[in-house]
């Protein structure tokens, strides 16, 4: 009987040995149930080569080519990674959704002996409450705001207040990628896989606790937070960092790292800047990674870029800021005394209080 879904993480606690995804590598790439294998039954050129036919010369033919193809891939994987499976071995298989690629693969299985199950609906049925997840239903637990300018180490305040023991939703870690026009880490996931790892970190709330979210843009790198998400961060009562600018210049020089590491990178980032400043402005910080001088461009670029955008947004949000925690440094060896000033400032905060109505407005470009 299939399975039918009720919650995103109900797959990976449903009790199977291995979800099984037989849909092809790209739609794999693209997004998954958490925890599956990809086995799939038609490659991405043989499922278009079907498509094709299906279209072009009809519905039998291409049914009678996938058919022959499907057991071909199929007899691939029971010869190949399912060799060590035993008799008692329990999968969990879908497709995008629950239709013939996956019942295909499940009715070989089961003939073999497997107890072989589906996801009813498939692949499609799974992602529908993800959406709900991000976008229909409410926030699961009070949000409270980390906020500060650029460079006020805010990413390395959460993952202190996590260990000691504080529920956190690093949104720049699920995004691969650090917010700020220079913060790319490599690749991002798409947005549909940013998604599951954001809607599985919400499910997983205790809703009787704060959550501690950074403030963040609707927008990080080339991924779109989710209305739920973002609407939970515009609510939400904010403690926010403050620290002088000599300190977040510092911290950002070795955060970035490496970025610092490749000047034309850098370089080139600077350049999009361009219609934003005065040329003499944009040369001055050529100039300075030339020169690599790191800790002058971070200061220049926070006081003349980010500084500035920081503090219009902020006074949209100005009923929203509780307190205000200062930090002299944000050096290593400082950070967990600041942690601890910001635990402290939580147990203060009324989380539970109505909040007031948010403004929507988007956070600043960083």
């Amino acid at each position: 009987m299939p399975l039918h879904l009720t919650s995103v993480s109900h797959p990976a606690q449903a009790g199977f040995d291995d979800i099984i995804d037989v849909r092809s590598p790209s739609e794999f790439a693209e997004d998954h149930l958490p925890g599956a294998i990809n086995l799939p039954v038609l490659s991405d050129e043989e499922r278009a080569n079907v498509g094709t036919i299906y279209k072009q010369v009809s519905p039998f033919d291409a049914r009678k080519i996938g058919a022959a193809l499907v057991a071909a891939n199929a007899a691939r994987h029971i010869a190949g990674p399912l060799s060590d499976r035993s008799g008692g071995w329990r999968p969990l298989i879908y497709c995008w959704r629950g239709g013939q690629r996956s019942g295909s693969f499940a009715s070989i299985l089961s003939q073999i002996g497997w107890r072989v199950e589906l996801v009813a609906g498939g692949y499609k049925s799974w992602r529908h409450l993800v959406v709900a997840r991000l976008t229909e239903m409410p926030f699961p637990a009070p949000v409270v705001v980390i906020d500060g300018n650029t460079g006020s180490a805010k990413t390395e305040l959460l993952a202190l207040l996590a260990a000691r023991g504080h529920q956190v939703i690093d949104l720049e870690a699920l995004a691969h990628h650090r917010g700020s026009l220079f913060g790319a880490m490599g690749a991002q996931p798409s947005q549909k896989l940013f998604e599951r790892g954001l809607a599985l970190a919400i499910e997983a709330l205790d809703p009787s606790r704060p959550v501690l979210i950074e403030a963040e843009s609707s927008r990080i790198g080339q991924l779109n937070l989710p209305s739920a998400v973002w609407q939970a961060i515009c609510d939400a009562p904010r403690l926010r960092i403050d620290a002088p600018l000599n300190a977040r210049a510092e911290h950002l020089v070795r955060a970035y790292g490496d970025i610092i590491a490749d000047r034309q990178r850098v370089a080139e980032t600077l350049e999009r800047l361009g219609p934003l400043h005065p040329k003499e402005r944009v040369a001055e910080w050529h100039n300075m990674v030339g020169q690599g001088e790191w800790a002058a461009l971070a200061a220049g670029l926070m006081h003349d870029h980010y500084d500035p955008r920081y503090a219009k947004h902020r006074a949209r949000y100005a009923q929203k800021e509780l307190e205000i925690i200062r930090a002299e440094s944000l050096r290593p060896e400082a950070l967990e005394q600041l942690a601890a000033q910001i635990e402290t400032a939580l147990a203060r905060l009324p989380v539970a209080m109505p909040s007031l109505r948010p403004t929507g407005d988007p956070a600043p470009d960083r």
